[in-house]
């Protein structure tokens, strides 16, 4: 078994994200340096990202444990090529584990490096 990367921090924020999404997370931080941000959301919180302009739904996939937001280590919001390059490793350890994710940099008119989620369609709520 490989060793663990992530931290006791980005384990306790993946507390009940869906375990299919945490092997990928797992997977993905053997190829790249990252920490989780945040996993679940409480209702609150999504209003106070809402009203801040941080999130654009009160229908996060966060609030049901299907989504994570990912940070590059070293931090730089600015830097988009750094979520980038954390989405490439992602996105191919999500495929070697079978695993449907869709990216927030895709978004049409939000741009949403941080965050990856399971797909509606292969895990609705």
């Amino acid at each position: 078994m490989a060793p663990e990367l992530l931290t006791p921090r980005d384990l306790e924020r993946l507390r009940g994200v869906h375990p299919d999404l945490v092997r990928v997370i797992r997977r993905a931080r053997r190829d790249a340096a990252f920490f989780v941000i945040e996993g679940v959301r409480s209702a609150e919180r999504q209003r106070v990202l809402v009203a801040g302009g941080a999130s654009r739904t009160q229908n996060s996939r966060h609030l049901t444990g299907h989504a994570v937001d990912l940070g590059p280590i070293p931090l730089d919001w600015q830097n988009i090529d750094s979520f980038r390059a954390i989405a490439r490793v992602v996105q191919a350890a999500a495929e070697a584990e079978g695993v449907s994710i869709r990216w927030g940099g895709s978004f049409t008119g939000f741009f949403d490096g941080p965050h990856f989620e399971l797909t509606w369609a292969a895990y609705p709520v």
